[in-house]
């Protein structure tokens, strides 16, 4: 019975180490970044942005919490009977903020 209970014990802990690590990694601190400086970045780069904000705060006292992809629009050319292009049309990015 007791050899059971130690290694049940054993098991556990082995099981929980990895999740110890994990919760560090996630709870390092982030550096802030002002919502206005990232849709400028991203509006600069060519990308129509959307943002989704909680929150009834500024824009200017938000900060970014997330910047997800968004979808990609292109067209495929082989005008000349040469080999195919790819020429992207409209890029979507979405930030999320908090306020």
């Amino acid at each position: 019975m007791k050899k059971y209970l130690l290694m049940m014990l054993t098991a556990g802990a082995v099981a929980v180490i990895p999740l110890i690590y994990i919760s560090e990694a996630t709870a390092a601190p982030r550096a802030t970044t002002s919502v206005e400086d990232t849709v400028t970045k991203f509006t600069a780069a060519g990308f129509h942005v959307v943002v989704n904000r909680t929150g009834a705060a500024p824009l200017a006292k938000c900060t970014v919490t997330g910047v997800r992809p968004g979808q990609t629009y292109s067209t495929n050319d082989s005008r000349g009977g040469g080999s195919i292009a790819t020429t992207v049309t409209s890029k979507t990015v979405y930030v999320d903020a908090s306020c």
